[in-house]
């Protein structure tokens, strides 16, 4: 069966390596200082850019959303980056790089095969909120225009953040496949561009630095073991942000403790002879009571496509562009150190040509700055309208960016700076701004304040004040010891890090620590990626501490700041991933006091528990990997509902456009909804909950519960014609669920107002009479 799926992969790959392509020009512009002209973004930028376009010419009624269009846009952007080719002396022969591009490839499809066989051992499209995500999917591959409908909502629009899901359906319709294979095959795909992507930015994070900058290393060593260094931090660094968990899987060692009440490891009796222990692996990610602290390798587990998931490729990809702003700031200042460095570079044959001087000065132009803040502003739209946390969270992060592009550039606390840094900040909010319009326009947000943790006892009378809000009883904090379990990991490099940083200090320095650091970070002493890295740092140990503070307001009373630290605790897990491979490697290639091997086997020790994590989580999801099913996520349907199942695809087969069908109401995370949801045809209403969620309040969606009920069971025929016109129903589903949810339901009605179109055994499909 794999051997059938691997075609279907293949075919996929084969849509993602066409755009890679197509907008590699474009991208070894953005990215010509990187040593593999950031090849691997060439697919998220194509993606991103043709998905966009197709979007607002939805959005704007101008173009269809059909693979004619998409094939349209491609085509523009087909013409665009040859001219782009054609007429800049810029970029690089594709020949000098081609080997790193092959290499970087075949990283892609490995891993891209590599997780679509382990999805295959449980591919169903069933449970968590695998059902919202889908069913987000087939509503749009239906949809004619934007924005697409709710689908457990009508009339309604949906109120979520839904481009992730616009980019599935878009590769989807490009790809020639059906989405019940390409919502696993997406999946697939993020993790497969999380660990590409995370080896382009930690190889180039070390290469940048330590190969461009330590010229005396360089000739003492040789070339080829600093580049075979340079692969293994892009390695490292890949490992770790696609496969770490944290420092929760020493409790496989110990006896377990009670799921709700995690105790201290060291208070718990120490048991290695029963490892693991019953070790459950989710509950690395609820360890902090009432919160979310998920990371990536288990999002991949469970494979929900969600935002959060979604969002990953775009926030590799905005990581790299300001990774490349700050090596471009640093490079430009010495064209000699290039010259030095070209006979050296030499060793590796042909890779790559992007230190000759001559063309780095050429390439160092206010335009290209500006194209890439434009770049930025448009990459934080599209994260805002996929994850909107994201948008906010890599907004503050170049803006520190660019705080220290503008410093490096005056040197001192002025009106230029601040001026600057206005127009900067201005060009960036402005580009959001108008690059998110066509989606904000159409989308409400469903965040309700910002509550304040521990409020004093007067201000909770007060209740709020603007959108701060004062909740009494909302006081939670996390234990200093359950964050060390979380991220313990990743601060014990951090730190060794710092300490690395202020040995190289001279010695003849009289200042305090603190100045001597903070004026090295400031000077051109340091280098290029250390500073990136340390800014990453900081912005994770904010992103860390805000949910000990603050909170986001949504619809949980007593998961109040489960979002909140769910959000930020997850991009905060990716940066201080991606930071750890590239600090390991710089220490590692520095440090030669005696104390380094007792200090890398504490590391190392601490390196085995974080990647042992996927171990457990993958075993237990999926089932040992014992059966595989294949890469059709409804298939189970097939098994658990079988009459329904051949029902939906008759629906899929026939059925053109998106009129409204009737099937059963039930709560979330629950089988109900499962017609809609495998469609795309909208109906009354679906997961009640969630619909609250994005509503902003139960009073919505509650009085429809009732419809529904009245439309199946209810004998009054001129009220369920009165029912029937209000929300201009035209398709009635009767199953399985709909008998079980209503036991009085009359059925012989639908027989006067309509007509039977489907009948397997019990479950029918009638049409109504349009009136």
């Amino acid at each position: 069966m794999f051997f059938s799926d691997l075609l279907i992969i293949l075919q996929w790959w084969f849509v993602f390596l066409i755009i890679g392509c197509i907008f590699l020009p474009l991208t070894t512009r953005v990215f010509f200082n990187f040593f593999d002209k950031g090849y691997i973004f060439s697919k998220i930028l194509g993606v991103a850019f043709i998905s966009y376009a197709v979007f607002v010419l939805g959005i704007l009624k101008i173009l269809p959303f059909t693979q004619t269009s998409i094939f349209l846009a491609l085509g523009a952007f087909l013409a665009i980056n040859i001219f782009i080719y054609k007429s800049s002396s810029r970029i690089t022969s594709f020949s000098r790089t081609v080997k790193i591009f092959f290499f970087e490839e075949l990283l892609f499809l490995v891993t891209l095969i590599f997780w679509s066989f382990i999805r295959g051992f449980q591919p169903d499209i069933h449970g968590l909120e695998k059902y919202m995500d889908f069913g987000f999917i087939n509503s749009i591959l239906r949809s004619e225009y934007f924005p697409p409908k709710d689908m457990w909502f009508t009339p309604f629009s949906i109120n979520y953040y839904y481009f992730g899901h616009i980019v599935t359906a878009v590769l989807t319709k490009l790809s020639f496949l059906s989405s019940s294979f390409t919502f696993n095959l997406m999946i697939a795909t993020i993790f497969a561009f999380t660990f590409t992507c995370s080896f382009s930015i930690g190889a180039n994070l070390f290469f940048s630095n330590v190969i461009l900058n330590s010229f005396q290393d360089l000739k003492r060593k040789g070339f080829r073991n600093k580049f075979g260094m340079t692969i293994g931090a892009g390695l490292l660094a890949a490992f770790l942000v696609t496969f770490a968990g944290n420092l929760h899987s020493v409790y496989t060692f110990f006896k377990p403790y009670a799921n709700e009440n995690p105790l201290p490891f060291w208070q718990l009796a120490f048991s290695p002879q029963t490892f693991p222990n019953s070790y459950w692996y989710p509950n690395a990610t609820r360890f902090i009571y009432n919160t979310i602290h998920e990371f990536p390798i288990y999002s991949f587990v469970v494979s929900d496509l969600h935002g959060h998931v979604l969002d990953i490729p775009f926030v590799f990809l905005t990581i790299a562009v300001l990774l490349s702003l700050i090596n471009s700031n640093t490079k430009a200042r010495n064209s000699k150190q290039y010259q030095i460095l070209e006979s050296s570079l030499s060793l590796l044959p042909r890779m790559t040509s992007f230190w000759q001087a001559k063309r780095i000065q050429n390439l160092f132009r206010i335009s290209i700055f500006e194209f890439r803040v434009l770049l930025l502003a448009f990459l934080l739209a599209t994260m805002y309208m996929t994850n909107a946390w994201d948008g906010i969270i890599y907004f503050l992060l170049t803006s520190i960016v660019i705080l220290y592009l503008q410093w490096q550039r005056i040197k001192n606390i002025s009106l230029d700076l601040f001026i600057g840094l206005f127009v900067y900040l201005f060009i960036l909010g402005a580009g959001f701004f108008l690059f998110s319009l066509p989606f904000s326009l159409h989308f409400k947000p469903f965040v309700s304040g910002i509550g304040v943790l521990c409020a004093p006892e007067f201000l909770t009378k007060i209740g709020h004040f603007g959108p701060l809000l004062f909740e009494a009883d909302h006081c939670q904090h996390s234990p200093w010891w359950q964050l060390f379990i979380l991220y313990g990991f990743f601060y014990f490099w951090a730190i060794s890090f710092i300490v690395f940083i202020l040995r190289e200090r001279p010695k003849a320095e009289s200042r305090s620590i603190l100045k001597s650091f903070s004026s090295r970070l400031l000077s051109n002493n340091i280098y290029p990626s250390d500073i990136f890295v340390l800014i990453l740092i900081f912005l994770s140990t904010i992103l860390i501490i805000i949910p000990e503070f603050i909170y986001a307001k949504d619809i949980y009373p007593a998961h109040y700041r489960a979002n909140t630290m769910f959000k930020l605790g997850y991009q905060a897990f990716i940066m201080l991933s991606l930071s750890s491979g590239y600090i390991i490697m710089r220490i590692i290639s520095i440090f030669k006091s005696y104390w380094k091997f007792v200090y890398l086997l504490i590391g190392s020790i601490c390196l085995l528990l974080v990647l042992m994590y996927p171990y457990f989580a993958i075993t237990s999801y999926y089932g040992n990997l014992q059966t595989y099913y294949g890469l059709d996520g409804t298939a189970y349907l097939k098994r658990q509902y079988p009459t329904d199942y051949q029902a939906i695809n008759w629906i899929n087969k026939n059925i053109k456009g998106q009129p409204i069908i009737l099937e059963a109401q039930g709560d979330s995370y629950t089988d109900y909804g499962r017609v809609a949801t495998h469609t795309g045809l909208p109906t009354l209403l679906g997961w009640t909950v969630h619909e609250w969620l994005w509503r902003g309040t139960y009073d919505i969606p509650a009085p429809r519960i009732a419809e529904v009920k009245n439309l199946y069971e209810t004998p009054d025929v001129s009220l369920t014609k009165q029912l029937i016109n209000k929300y201009k129903i035209s398709l009635i589903f009767i199953g399985d669920l709909e008998r079980q949810k209503y036991p009085l339901l009359n059925e012989e009605k639908f027989q006067s107002l309509g007509k039977l179109i489907y009948q397997n055994n019990q479950t029918k499909i009638y049409k109504l009479a349009a009136e």
